[in-house]
């Protein structure tokens, strides 16, 4: 899969792509659909399959000051559509030039000029153009205009309603990681690097990969059975843990991080990349009078986790 960041500077090979528009964030299962309708009209006319998002989001970008809601950080979206077989993946700058571009122009200068694109699949609800004037009624039109044709995916419905982000991040914010994972279609997985930690858990016999969780929507606080991918490193593959997302409030005012341990695991991951994917709530957090308390609890955790994933 090949980035692309600028519409305006594109090579002629990562040209005329089906695609799919979209923020994406979660890649959950109405953005899979969509995805899905552009990779078969991409069979169909032999184009690569492509995807059109923004980075930065366009709500962060138009509201730097308020609180995080992103499921997946820019890098955990490319894993996730690299997964899922896209081609190309233009990743658009979003600044105060895209933005203040007319839906028109957004079809003409973007689309058209810029990556010459075949065929676009969006879903039903879809806004595009300054101050997301856009309708997809609009796209259809300026499509003809400009020989792109365009599909409307219908909106996706699972057991909890209706796809949407905003249900999803109610869920993880409610501590339902198999309720967010009916409507994503995978588990809910926070990706990053591994830093260096205070290497409490190695002095109490439980070491723990440490990630910062900046830029992320929280998920409710507490330990979580959880599946671990080691994406790059000698160590790449799957394993299965317990990891506290938290503050840790036995060690006094910290900011919010990850700390994982690994079942069965021996090995240096420090600058790794991880994906943790959240598979049941176990319990929030809470401050032990003691460390003998804490390895007590710590042995319930990992006990209760090994059973749930032992299936998995």
């Amino acid at each position: 899969m090949r980035i692309i960041r600028d519409y305006q500077f594109v090579e002629m090979a990562d040209k005329g792509a089906s695609v799919a528009i979209g923020n994406f964030d979660g890649v959950h299962l109405g953005h899979q659909s969509v995805i899905n309708i552009a990779r078969e009209k991409a069979a169909e006319i032999e184009a690569p399959l492509g995807v059109v998002t923004f980075e930065p989001h366009p709500r962060n970008y138009f509201n730097p000051g308020k609180p995080t809601f992103r499921l997946m950080s820019a890098d955990a979206r490319a894993t996730h559509l690299r997964k899922l077989g896209i081609d190309l993946l233009y990743q658009l700058n979003f600044n105060s030039a895209l933005s203040e571009l007319s839906p028109k122009d957004f079809v003409q200068n973007v689309l058209y000029t810029g990556l010459d694109i075949k065929h676009v699949v969006v879903g039903a609800d879809f806004k595009f153009g300054n101050n997301r004037r856009g309708t997809v009624d609009d796209l259809i039109n300026f499509g003809k205009k400009f020989d792109i044709s365009v599909t409307i995916s219908p909106l996706i419905t699972a057991n909890l309603g209706e796809v949407s982000s905003t249900s999803i991040r109610k869920s993880l914010s409610d501590g339902r990681p198999n309720d967010a994972a009916l409507q994503l279609g995978h588990w809910h997985r926070i990706e990053g690097t591994v830093v260096a930690g205070e290497q409490r858990g190695r002095k109490i016999g439980y070491p723990t990969t440490n990630m910062a969780l900046d830029g992320l929507q929280l998920p409710k606080l507490g330990v979580y059975a959880v599946l671990v991918d080691v994406l790059e490193g000698p160590y790449i593959g799957n394993y299965r843990g317990v990891a506290s997302l938290g503050v840790r409030p036995m060690f006094g005012t910290n900011s919010p991080n990850l700390e994982t341990y690994i079942f069965d695991f021996s090995g240096d991951l420090y600058g790794k990349k991880l994906s943790i994917g959240l598979v049941e709530f176990l319990r929030p957090e809470e401050k032990y009078e003691g460390i003998d308390q804490l390895k007590v609890q710590i042995k319930k955790d990992c006990q209760k986790a090994l059973s749930i994933l032992e299936g998995i």
